[in-house]
């Protein structure tokens, strides 16, 4: 700066200037409009910060609309003892709601200690906490730490839909009226309601929401045994439970949990001792041991899942919900379910059908296969296991989808992808899977109630939900098993028919010309009902419905529950399928039946005739602890009790000496009743069978119906679960009902036995004792056996001549057959009854055996008699031995076309 005289005076002739004083004057103006504005802005700013802070308030939910109750609750599942079997969770529904008396307070001051250490004394917003977050922000550049009181994060998760903003204006939203409400929300609830509240309702990892339901997860123990130690490593799961779950970072998880341990001491919740004593503790160990026993997976069970089924409908049906609703009801709301398994019988049938010993050395895996490729040009294909098999068996016809190692699979797989992947195509989705073959199905039922006990859809490890249940969705052939309740049931029930009713097996067809065969080679000729049970007569079955009608036993199989067969359906072709035929007496049906519903067909005559719908449950209370639905199933009479006790009886048999005899419990003198099945091919094995307290039903077979190598195995499983179910039970009869009585009949001719000719006919005594409902038993005796006296030089009759050595009583069977069957060798030789012994002093008789043309020269009709009493009666007289003149027709309507004889020569020797 120059100071000198004429600087200083060229300084004072520039300040007085014009120009230098427009310019200052210029400045000083914009500097005061400059103030000016800033203040409008100021004041203008602070009105519409007001403004906006003002709007974003009264747009915040009124504090009395809102609730910070927890909502949805993981519903559990109670065996029919109330002990625990599993929790169904939904969406953010795994919550067990515990009060706050339940939980300890070191529990309630592990979250505290960390999240909000001055959460009893302030009023819902932390200023403390906010100005110490603003300063370490500024400081650090970063804003990393929070300030969220437990009544901010509370209304956070309950209100705001836990927080997740798209951006930092939306963000900014919210937390004011987060801090606007918590300032409201202590002024409504106390400290402790709001803390009892926020531990119900927290993230804590692996699906669990809440201390109750994550102390089950981590420890498997209820939130009012947990230790110092396992508070802190729950609390710490809260910042971040993804990153700090106790399971899969364990390591996160301890940083965190001995800054919560350090904040309890500091702060004085804990002493020295209890905080050296939970950092010694191993707690990860033991959290990795309690994950290892419950696994991973929350599958349900078999029995769970079908539990669910029927919940659903009974929601639906009996309360009016929509599926979504009962869907919901079950998955998210808290309800409690008392279920009719029994644990102790279902882990027997468990562990003994998951047994490989029993079954074939033969298992092979079959592959599942699904494959989803998306083309260059966007398209999608989807493959499955049946189009590797169609493939491969283009050049290899014998292909099938059965490994006896899995790995044996992967080339076929490598051979298919090469096929259908082309350059350019992506892989979006692949899932190789096997399950063992062949598969099992059983189902327990306690007859007298209908309630399921246990029930098991296949084996093998069941690695998903509500999926393939083989009990109860799966439908399959019955075979032989349903004659029983197809056949014999409507029969004896309704068609006037008795076991004591005759048909005979000898070849015989369907309408349409197709033959009927039995399992067995040959044929038994004339058999009863209960033979025919008792050793699985097809002929004698298909005979049987034929009187009965298909239609009236179709109508009897609607009344003993099953839902899967056919009245009338036409298929793609055209064809119109039915199961009101005459194939239905075998089994034969346009779909099949399920296990369960078989089971309950048995169990209705195990019940004396009275059908009980099987039920999964007992009750269904509310999260309030209102019953919801308590389960009673009808009970409806479908048939008669002297029925239901007749097919006992018979199926006793099939048990005791037929088909059966390999079912029989070795462990105990429990009577069994029941019937096995086989289809054609060997593809289906059967037995439903009951004891006085159970029934029960057993199927096997390959899920895509290849042949069984043995079906020996399904008894003996069946056998070893009932072993272990009725062992330690009294032993006891089935109780024959008053309205059964029993006679003596001959087991050819279905009527009464007549003493010393049945019981020695040829081929061993026909004689047997068989019950009736009382007033069917026959009335009428035995027609249709002839006790003949024969000469045994001659082979013809004998006369009063013959040697008494030389005479021997043989009692033949009076029968026309169509073909050789059992009865062949006993029955009466063609001529016998013609021809007199001529070897011995003979007599003369006329062929009529009435005209007298004897050589004793009475002229008074008779002759000497060559059988028993040496007379034989006036040949006229025996014409009116039958009523019917010359046809015998059985009390089942069934005429047996070989009795036709029934002339004075048979009445006479009867």
């Amino acid at each position: 700066m120059n100071f000198s005289k004429k600087g200083t005076v060229d300084k004072q002739k520039q300040i007085r200037s014009t120009s230098k004083k427009l310019v200052t004057k210029i400045g000083v103006s914009f500097f005061r409009t400059f103030l000016i504005c800033l203040l409008v802005i100021a004041i203008v700013g602070s009105f519409a910060g007001y403004g906006i802070l003002r709007g974003i308030i009264d747009s915040a939910p009124s504090i009395d609309s809102i609730s910070v109750a927890p909502t949805g609750f993981s519903t559990t599942i109670y065996d029919q003892d109330g002990n625990e079997l599993t929790k169904l969770v939904g969406s953010d529904a795994n919550r067990i709601y515990a009060e706050i008396g339940q939980i300890p307070e070191h529990v309630q001051n592990a979250f505290i200690a960390i999240e909000d250490e001055r959460f009893w004394k302030h009023n819902g917003i932390d200023v403390q906490g906010i100005v110490r977050v603003i300063f370490l922000g500024v400081s650090n550049g970063r804003f990393s730490q929070g300030a969220s009181t437990l009544t901010q994060q509370l209304l956070k998760n309950q209100v705001f839909e836990g927080g997740n903003e798209d951006d930092f204006v939306e963000k900014f939203e919210r937390k004011l009226q987060e801090q606007f409400l918590a300032i409201q929300l202590e002024e409504k609830l106390s400290k402790k309601q709001i803390l009892e509240y926020y531990l119900n309702t927290i993230n804590l990892g692996q699906n669990t929401l809440g201390v109750q339901a994550a102390s089950n997860r981590y420890f498997d123990k209820d939130v009012s045994k947990l230790t110092i130690s396992e508070a802190a490593v729950i609390a710490a799961i809260t910042q971040n439970p993804a990153y700090n779950n106790p399971i899969s970072y364990p390591e996160n998880n301890s940083d965190r949990r001995i800054a919560i341990l350090g904040n309890m001491k500091n702060q004085g919740y804990i002493s020295q001792t209890e905080y050296d004593e939970a950092m010694e503790d191993n707690v990860y160990e033991r959290i990795q041991t309690v994950n290892k026993e419950l696994g991973e997976s929350s599958v349900y069970s078999y029995f769970v899942d079908e539990m669910i089924n029927q919940v659903v409908k009974d929601l639906q049906e009996k309360k009016g919900y929509t599926q979504a609703q009962a869907n919901n009801a079950i998955y998210r709301g808290g309800l409690s379910i008392y279920t009719t398994q029994d644990s102790k019988l279902q882990n027997i049938c468990d562990e003994t059908l998951s047994n490989d010993d029993f079954y074939p050395d033969n298992s092979k895996w079959e592959l599942n296969y699904q494959l989803s490729i998306e083309k260059k040009d966007g398209t999608t294909n989807n493959y499955s296991a049946g189009h590797i098999k169609n493939y491969v068996s283009k050049g290899n016809p014998n292909f099938s989808l059965l490994f006896a190692d899995k790995k044996d699979a992967d080339k076929y797989i490598e051979q298919f992808k090469a096929s259908v992947i082309e350059d350019g195509d992506i892989i979006t989705g692949e899932n190789i899977s096997f399950s063992i073959q062949p598969q099992i199905s059983f189902v327990l039922m306690d007859q007298k109630n209908g309630q399921v006990k246990a029930i098991v859809g296949g084996r093998g490890e069941k690695k998903a939900s509500r999926t393939l249940n083989r009990a109860s969705s799966t439908v399959r052939q019955p075979g032989s098993t349903f004659k029983v309740i197809s056949t014999f049931l409507p029969a004896l029930d309704s068609a006037g028919m008795t076991l004591a009713n005759v048909q005979d097996d000898a070849p015989y067809q369907y309408p349409n010309g197709t033959k009927v065969n039995n399992y067995y080679s040959g044929y038994k000729g004339l058999s009863t009902l209960r033979d025919a049970i008792v050793h699985s007569m097809n002929i004698v079955t298909v005979k049987t419905l034929e009187q009965v009608t298909p239609q009236i036993a179709y109508d009897y199989l609607l009344k003993l529950g099953f839902t899967t067969i056919v009245d009338s359906r036409t298929d793609e072709s055209g064809r119109v399928l039915s199961d009101i035929n005459l194939p239905m007496a075998l089994g034969g049906l346009t779909d099949g039946i399920t296990n369960l519903e078989l089971t309950a067909a048995f169990a209705a005559i195990a019940n004396n005739g009275a059908y009980i719908e099987p039920t999964f449950y007992t009750k269904i209370v509310d999260h309030d602890g209102k019953v919801l639905l308590e389960n009673k199933p009808e009970t409806r009479q479908v048939i008669k009790e002297s029925t239901a006790w007749l097919l006992t009886s018979a199926m006793e048999d099939v048990v005791k000496r037929g088909t059966g005899t390999r079912l029989r419990l070795t462990n105990t003198s429990m009577p069994v009743a029941g019937k096995t099945g086989t289809t054609t091919n060997d593809n289906d094995s059967w037995f439903s069978g009951y004891t006085p307290y159970y029934t029960a039903s057993i199927w096997s077979g390959y899920d895509n119906n290849g042949s069984l190598s043995n079906t020996s195995y399904t008894k003996d499983l069946w056998r070893t679960i009932m072993e272990k179910v009725n062992g330690d039970l009294k032993v006891k009869s089935f109780k024959m009902p008053n309205s059964v009585v029993s006679a003596k009949i001959c087991t050819k001719s279905g009527k009464l036995a007549v003493d010393g000719v049945c019981d020695h006919a040829q081929g061993g005594s026909t004689v047997r004792t068989e019950y009736f409902a009382k007033g069917t038993a026959p009335k009428e005796k035995c027609d249709i056996h002839v006790k003949l006296s024969v000469c045994t030089e001659s082979h013809k009759l004998a006369t009063e001549y013959c040697p008494k050595s030389q005479v021997k009583d043989i009692v033949y069977l009076i029968k026309e057959e169509t073909a050789k069957t059992a009865d062949t060798p006993n029955l009466l030789p063609k001529g016998l009854e013609d021809s007199i012994c001529n070897i011995h002093k003979s007599f003369i008789i006329d062929d009529h055996w009435g005209n007298d043309t004897d050589d004793d020269n009475n002229n008074d009709g008779t002759v000497t008699d060559p059988g028993d009493d040496g007379t034989i009666p006036d040949p006229s007289a025996g014409q009116t031995g039958n009523s019917n003149g010359n046809s015998n027709e059985n009390s089942n309507g069934n005429s047996n076309d070989g009795n036709k004889k029934n002339n004075g020569l048979f009445n006479w020797f009867n």
